[in-house]
């Protein structure tokens, strides 16, 4: 299976500042794993355009399938986004038809009075031979550029929550579904009681290196002792694929292996 590979950058000095939760990249992370993807990266930079150059630049040398950047799409002075990719890929900002015909929809839709000023059409000025997409909820078109030295795509959401979830979902995952094709994923996790990260670590490393590590994925996540005073793990089994039968005996099989390993050690399955 050919691996879908994607990074994420969100752009917001309110994400660096700990204003607002970066609760895009958490959304976006999830919703492309459980679509087949990988995401080797995501990054967080402020609103300014030599950052988000440079950050595009850097991504871009990385190679991933798609680049997806959340945030700054808007009219205001801090809304950078845009300008930065053009910076960062040596194109130029251009007003387009397109785009100006989706702000013309998107106010039409909420019945605002408005005018086209230099203010709002900063929202369609876009890196030359992009695309916009509609944006079905707020205002800012999201913005498709694909003339990358890597032919890494580049996907631009809006950074409210509402709309870029709106778009990625009507737009963006339907193609990202299209390219990974079939997938099938299957999770579970359990809770162990009297064992140590420590003592199932030479297990773990034995069960990740005879599986492959892009389609299983292992993990233990310690929580607080018990009352009376024993090691608790909540152990994280995640196996996909394009076949379903392997991917259910993949799975199968870890849990199984470290069932026995548990029960020789002394822990205790919730």
């Amino acid at each position: 299976m050919t691996m879908f590979t994607a990074e994420i950058l969100c752009v917001g000095n309110e994400l660096l500042s700990g204003i607002t939760v970066n609760t895009n990249a958490y959304w976006l992370s999830n919703k492309i794993t459980e679509s087949g993807g990988f995401v080797k990266r995501i990054t967080v930079v402020g609103d300014n355009v030599d950052e988000i150059a440079s950050a595009v630049k850097e991504s871009i040398a990385r190679r991933p399938d798609w680049l997806i950047l959340s945030g700054g799409l808007g009219p205001t002075y801090d809304d950078k986004t845009l300008q930065g990719i053009a910076v960062g890929l040596n194109l130029d900002l251009a007003l387009d038809k397109m785009a100006v015909e989706m702000l013309r929809r998107s106010y039409a839709r909420r019945s605002i009075t408005y005018e086209l000023n230099e203010v709002r059409l900063k929202m369609a000025k876009i890196p030359r031979g992009s695309i916009p997409i509609q944006n079905p909820v707020g205002t800012a078109p999201s913005v498709i550029v694909e003339a990358t030295p890597e032919k890494t795509r580049i996907i631009c959401l809006p950074g409210v929550p509402k709309e870029m979830e709106a778009i990625f979902l009507e737009s963006i995952l339907p193609e990202i579904k299209n390219t990974v094709g079939d997938f099938y994923l299957k999770e579970g996790s359990f809770e162990v009681i009297g064992i140590s990260e420590a003592m199932l670590a030479p297990m773990l490393s034995q069960l990740v290196e005879s599986n492959p590590t892009d389609y299983s994925y292992i993990k233990t996540h310690p929580q607080e002792y018990s009352r009376d005073n024993k090691p608790r793990l909540r152990i994280q089994i995640v196996a996909k694929g394009k076949d379903k039968n392997e991917v259910e005996i993949r799975h199968n099989n870890i849990s199984k292996m470290l069932i026995e390993e548990i029960g020789r050690l002394g822990g205790k399955i919730n």
